[in-house]
């Protein structure tokens, strides 16, 4: 941070909490906060880890692990989305339930900060048997949501559709109450525009950063890493806007063409097929490449939006780009991040990059509580307006104190949630 900003708890091997917390930890020392409002900051208010039965179309009983952490609600009703992964466990959930009170934070949304999982194999499901493990989970958690307590969202290997059955099952308890659970289909109360918001996010962000550079969007290349909900509504709103997408991967491989992918044809595909894999469109342009090569391509701008931590110490040195938006939740190690600030690698932080997902959530709760419906434009007109008044919050507290965009974006959120916290008089 600062010259005179002590380097906090920075190891090469941290897991993704103690990462997050390093952040944390540096700009309450920024700011000067007292150890104590440190403490309440750092640690989660609550975690609730249930047990999740699921009868499998077997007709055996599968039971996974499932949690819901609550991170902080100074400044609103706790805010987080849930996901289905083998890797959802509890350190990974605190990390993402913090990440949402700072992300939440610098888009100045009115909410705290949550994050739920349960530890299994999605991709191992029927849609009967995903249906059975969303309707148990949430009868596991249904105490401690609510539209004005916690409000849950799709993640990782969870939709729109899971979404419709947890409003469902929570009705069955409570009554139908559409505020409970944002991401919804549309006609259950769900907002148009959601599904593209964290994608569309990352390319308005993207925008402001290289708009000073005076480039025409032919002339910007874009690698993207991972081709789900993120990564492909930010290569199809790229392209739109007339940005070369020039690289695509997932974890079959890197599509590279350094002319620019047909990303039309690459949506039907993957819409197909559910992968890049077998991408034959312009076989005699395109190259497949291993997957790895996605993250070292010669490159503008590296969009990471699949997994946590897949820039760090081992290919950091490889990584060609000048700009990185993070389309993921914490793809970058701190120790990577270290790296990639001394060669002057700009990276547009988690926390606000991915941002327009939880601002376009709001509007849905917004919507929901009001028994409204806005129009998409409007709902893309405000988000638009979100994000490039975030980055430019950003950038000017970094350019002001002499920090990266991580460094500022976490100043800027650490000092609201501890303002708010003390005009509650909390502790």
């Amino acid at each position: 941070m600062s010259e005179h900003a002590p380097d906090i708890t920075l190891r090469e091997q941290m897991t993704p909490f103690e990462s997050v917390n390093h952040y944390v930890e540096r700009a309450a020392e920024h700011a000067g906060i007292h150890e104590s409002v440190r403490q309440r900051i750092r640690m989660a208010a609550s975690e609730l880890r249930v047990e999740v039965p699921v009868r499998r179309d077997s007709g055996e009983v599968a039971t996974y692990a499932g949690y819901r952490v609550q991170h902080n609600s100074a400044r609103g009703p706790y805010k987080g989305g849930i996901r289905f992964h083998p890797e959802a466990d509890i350190d990974e959930v605190r990390a993402l339930a913090s990440l949402m009170t700072w992300k939440t934070a610098v888009i100045e949304v009115p909410f705290g900060g949550a994050k739920g999982g349960v530890q299994v194999d999605a991709s191992s499901l029927s849609d009967i048997e995903k249906e059975r493990l969303t309707r148990a989970y949430t009868r596991a958690i249904s105490s401690i949501i609510g539209d004005h307590r916690d409000i849950p969202a799709p993640d990782m290997n969870t939709d729109a559709q899971t979404m419709a059955w947890l409003a469902d099952e929570y009705a069955n308890l409570e009554g139908w109450t559409p505020g409970v659970v944002t991401g919804k289909p549309v006609p259950l109360g769900g907002s148009l525009g959601r599904e593209s918001a964290t994608g569309r996010g990352c390319v308005v962000v993207m925008e402001e950063a290289i708009r000073a550079d005076e480039v025409e969007p032919h002339d910007v290349t874009i690698a993207i890493q991972g081709f789900g909900n993120v990564g492909s509504w930010a290569a199809r709103l790229a392209h739109e806007r007339g940005y070369r997408v020039t690289a695509v991967g997932d974890q079959h491989g890197t599509l590279w063409c350094e002319d620019g992918l047909d990303i039309d044809a690459l949506v039907r595909h993957h819409g197909e097929h559910g992968s890049i894999d077998g991408f034959e469109e312009d076989a005699d342009r395109v190259e497949l490449r291993d997957a790895g090569f996605v993250l070292e391509a010669p490159v503008h701008v590296l969009v990471p939006a699949a997994i946590g931590g897949v820039v760090h110490a081992d290919n950091v040195a490889d990584v060609k780009c000048s700009l990185i938006v993070e389309g993921a939740n914490h793809p970058v190690t701190p120790w990577a991040d270290r790296q990639l600030a001394e060669r002057d690698i700009t990276v547009i932080p988690d926390i606000l990059a991915n941002a327009g997902g939880v601002l376009t959530s709001y509007f849905e709760w917004v919507q929901n509580l009001q028994q409204m419906h806005w129009h998409e434009g409007d709902v893309l007109d405000r988000l638009d307006r979100g994000m490039v008044a975030g980055y430019w919050r950003v950038r000017d507290v970094a350019e002001r104190e002499g920090l990266t965009l991580r460094e500022a974006a976490y100043l800027i959120a650490v000092g609201k949630v501890c303002e708010a916290t003390s005009l509650r008089s909390v502790g």
